[in-house]
């Protein structure tokens, strides 16, 4: 059928898809409306009220997902029960109201929100198949995700100039670090994770996504969405390597140079075995650290280098980098804590059967 020969509302869908079919017959004096190849049409907000996502699955293991994700769901009630018991032992101990375990207390709280504010959203993916999340609640999630674990990163410093105050000046300690004083750190770091990742998500709102839609993790973050906009995507890219430096890259920075201070302090002491009495009291503090950084370190690489490596890789890495510090935290400061270990222990009524 020739352009003439269709209707008003006909001709106006077609000049706006920009898909013509070729003329059957030929009008003299009009000419025949050629042949194009269909624009692409972003989806963005003008075009579509909702824009949604595509959330990855397990590459090629789509028909094990269900069998697969319970050693996720074991990891998340492990962090749950893990995280919980450890606010529940600080909450119940008296004589665990000092800033170091009310820090620990932040660091249970941040693992439980992160780890809840995306393992849930991926098990009923991989339950129930809704893979498809919506714009809103992808931002939602991705400005979740960065902002707790910038708060994390914060909590971790605090704790590390904890250790440093409490072995450099432990004459001081008590006069630098109250509770009063650390509650205000924790709402510091709020601020701050809130701050500083809060524009992530209102610089892609406006923009527009065409083409595939699917995301390479099981969760938004911020470069997989990014990554997915038909425009210029520049002012998104500098804010956000500008905040990661300035959060996560400045606090290992600190990290680093606090434990540098206490390493100097410790080799000034005679005896080895006063040496390692001190720093024995740093190890499940350097643990955390590490739980917390070598997973960012490898999720960063991921994204920056790993354009080759097998998309199942990806999906691996996020979800280590979501659940190896929430898992691993309540562990070592239950190994390496006794008041905790005693408090958990009365909680689910286990006594000391040692002798006396």
């Amino acid at each position: 059928m020739a352009l003439w020969d269709r209707k008003p509302w006909e001709r106006a869908l077609c000049e706006e898809s920009g898909l013509c079919f070729p003329c059957s017959g030929k009008r003299p004096g009009v000419a025949c409306a050629p042949l194009m190849a269909p624009r692409a049409v972003p989806l963005s907000n003008s075009s579509e009220a909702s824009p949604s996502f595509l959330l990855a699955g397990l590459p090629g293991l789509e028909g094990l997902q269900c069998w697969l994700s319970i050693p996720l769901c074991s990891a998340y009630v492990v962090a749950v029960a893990g995280n919980g018991a450890v606010l529940l032992a600080v909450r119940l101990e008296p004589g665990l109201h000092a800033p170091m375990y009310l820090f620990l207390c932040m660091l249970a709280a941040v693992d439980l929100a992160l780890a809840t504010a995306t393992v849930p959203r991926t098990l009923s993916f991989y339950w129930f198949d809704s893979r498809e999340i919506g714009l809103g609640a992808c931002l939602l999630q991705m400005f979740l995700i960065h902002a707790l674990s910038a708060v994390e990163s914060a909590v971790l410093l605090a704790m590390a100039v904890d250790r440093y105050v409490a072995i450099c000046h432990p004459l001081r300690h008590a006069a630098v670090l109250t509770n009063g004083t650390t509650a205000k750190v924790g709402l510091l770091a709020l601020a701050r994770g809130v701050i500083f990742f809060l524009p992530l998500p209102l610089l892609l709102l406006p923009l527009p996504f065409c083409g595939p839609r699917a995301l390479s993790h099981s969760f938004c973050l911020h470069q997989d969405v990014m990554n997915l906009a038909c425009a210029n995507t520049t002012p998104s890219v500098v804010y956000g390597l500008t905040a990661i430096l300035l959060v996560m890259g400045l606090d290992a920075l600190l990290i680093c140079l606090s434990y540098v201070l206490i390493l100097r302090a410790v080799l000034r002491l005679a005896a080895w075995r006063e040496r390692l009495k001190v720093f024995s009291t740093c190890i499940a503090h350097i643990c955390v650290v590490l739980a917390f950084y070598v997973p960012l370190i490898g999720l960063s690489v991921v994204h920056r280098f790993g354009k080759d490596l097998a998309p199942l890789v990806h999906v691996i890495m996020g979800n280590v980098y979501i659940l190896v510090p929430a898992v691993l935290n309540p562990i070592i400061y239950g190994v390496r804590t006794k008041q905790i270990q005693r408090r958990i222990l009365s909680l689910i009524h286990v006594t000391d059967r040692t002798p006396r």
